[in-house]
């Protein structure tokens, strides 16, 4: 496990906080305090000022003091020799837990100011920096704004409470793994479920969400744990916010295994497209109510917004997506992942839909966008990452199409590196390729 180290710059009133630009790989569009990775370059020698907590290894405060330069262009032992630096504190370790695929052991360090410096953040990383109350930074998440991963918010909580706060926060992710699934709140509102089920590798897991304000309707979706043991531990987790409905985003079992099960014990109905209801049968829904929803339907509310449906095929025919109106979030289903890669093929495949669902959702513009597997991401640069690489290989599927190679020469081509065990899914993406291609020619 990497470890990386994070400066948590804080006044008497005010604590310091960035957000990632969107295109960064490992937490896109979050907020976060200042920060980086220990690299092996990173000195091993003591450091001598008496701020320096001497139970923290040196290559440690060492990756810190290069990480704030690089990242704010501020020389810290500069600042502690000018006296500029009140007090340096250890405020906690924080592990990423083991289910998502950015793993590390994370070090804060409280470094208290005299007064608030104007930083110069690296553009490159950072799309802006502000100080601001730990009051009005936990606001912004509360309102939905924000995009931050728990130890954040545990870090605003504890300067909330105490802006002078110099103890140890604990930031490990509640939740017993012999009996629970994890889940996160990253977006204030979307309470991220993640059990472990039967999906395509490299991911292993299908994030399932509980939406919607006390108020109004609560939805379970996408409920797919992938055995009885973990449907135990799914069930005592989602116990704890209650649902009164669940919505299925698409046919695939990934997204429905065991909904049967779950909706019969808490007596709820369950709602997805009239297409996915053929797709799996009138068999399987034998005693559940079933409510069919289609384009611009209002599910429930998110933070007082109004949640609407909308249609994305491609991937799959008849898959929905969810969306408040204020567009805080856009919850996509498998139109991308930020784990693995999307399956376009198949009966339910179509791949000039799929470009024309990305080319909707990126003209929306919501503010971050919610995959079935993988981690939220900071706004459409995904999407637009996603499309721009889809049409970079039908580009080169067309000149292979044109030179007269067969699909199974362009599958030899294009994916020589692949995996044997995914070569069947690579082909089923060429052929959805290329009937696009034959019909736009």
């Amino acid at each position: 496990m990497r470890e990386s180290v994070s400066a948590v710059f804080t006044t008497a009133e005010k604590v310091y906080f960035i957000k990632r630009q969107n295109y960064l790989s490992v937490f896109p569009g979050y907020y976060a305090t200042p920060g980086g990775k220990v690299d092996s370059t990173d000195s091993e020698n003591s450091l001598n000022h008496p701020f320096w907590p001497t139970h923290i290894r040196p290559q440690i405060l060492h990756a810190l003091i290069r990480e704030v330069k690089e990242e704010l262009n501020f020389d810290l032992e500069a600042a502690l020799l000018s006296g500029e630096v009140v007090a340096i504190h250890d405020i906690g370790v924080a592990i990423t837990p083991e289910f998502n695929p950015y793993r590390f052991k994370n070090y804060y360090l409280n470094i208290r100011l005299k007064s608030p410096v104007d930083f110069k953040v690296d553009k490159s990383e950072v799309e802006f920096g502000h100080w601001d109350s730990a009051l009005n930074l936990l606001s912004m998440y509360y309102s939905g704004s924000v995009l931050a991963v728990p130890p954040a918010i545990s870090l605003l909580k504890a300067f909330k409470e105490n802006p002078l706060h110099d103890k140890p926060i604990h930031m490990t992710l509640p939740h017993d793994p012999e009996s629970e699934v994890p889940m996160i709140e990253s977006i204030y509102g979307v309470r991220q479920f993640l059990p472990l089920s039967n999906t395509f590798p490299p991911a292993n897991r299908t994030n399932s969400f509980i939406i919607g304000d006390e108020s109004s309707i609560k939805y379970l979706i996408d409920p797919s744990p992938r055995d009885e043991l973990e449907l135990k531990k799914f069930i005592k987790s989602i116990s704890k916010i209650g649902f009164q409905r669940i919505l299925i985003t698409h046919h695939h079992p990934d997204h429905f295994e065991y909904v049967r099960e779950i909706a019969k014990q808490f007596n709820v109905p369950c709602e997805m497209s009239e297409y996915t209801y053929q797709a799996i049968g009138a068999e399987f829904f034998k005693g559940i109510q079933v409510n069919f929803r289609r384009e611009g339907d209002i599910l429930t509310k998110s933070l007082g917004s109004a949640v609407r449906v909308y249609e994305v095929p491609g991937h799959d025919e008849g898959q929905l997506a969810l969306a408040p109106e204020s567009l805080n979030w856009f919850l996509a289903g498998d139109l991308i992942q930020t784990i693995g890669t999307v399956v376009i093929g198949g009966p339910e495949g179509d791949m000039a839909k799929y470009f024309s669902s990305l080319k909707r959702v990126i003209a929306m513009n919501p503010k971050t966008i919610i995959p079935s597997h993988g981690i939220i991401v900071g706004g459409i640069h995904k999407i637009s990452e996603t499309l721009n690489h889809r049409m970079e290989r039908e580009q080169t599927i067309l000149k292979l199409y044109q030179d007269g190679k067969s699909e199974k020469e362009m599958l030899d081509i294009i994916y020589k590196d692949l995996k044997p065990e995914l070569l069947p899914y690579a082909l089923k993406t060429i052929d959805a390729h290329l009937k696009k291609i034959k019909a736009e020619l």
